[in-house]
């Protein structure tokens, strides 16, 4: 997609992307982290921007689960809803159909199309619970 695109697949997008898909859920600087175990000549300037790059070109998308940076998984996942549990801080990935009821009263009632993508939900989750 890339090259398609006039982008060339250099050796630290493709370190960026492989880290994002192997980690399923990261933060730019847990996927600095995992880059630096394959070469040490990334930094987060260049992760920032590759992530920036990929986003833009639909191949990762983001979401804010913590109150710090944004956390980053493939786009090539299904689309899913994040639960995030606050106490364990675990994440639980559900269809979009889970919250749907939700999301058609928000348009019904305001007329706002959700976008499930960017949509975490806090709490506490099953095993926290008991």
């Amino acid at each position: 997609m890339l090259r398609a695109k006039g982008y060339r697949l250099t050796p630290q997008r493709e370190l960026v992307l492989r880290a994002v898909d192997r980690l399923g859920h990261a933060t730019p600087d847990e996927i600095l982290g995992a880059v630096r175990e394959e070469s040490q000549a990334v930094n987060i300037s260049t992760v920032y921007r590759t992530l920036e790059l990929l986003e833009e070109l639909g191949l990762v998308r983001h979401a804010h689960i913590t109150d710090r940076a944004p956390t980053y998984h493939s786009a090539a996942r299904p689309a899913h809803v994040h639960l995030v549990c606050r106490e364990c801080k675990g994440i639980t990935e559900v269809a979009p159909e889970t919250v749907e009821p939700m999301t058609r009263a928000v348009q019904e009632r305001y007329g706002f199309i959700t976008d499930v993508g960017h949509l975490s939900v806090f709490g506490t989750c099953a095993n926290c619970a008991t």
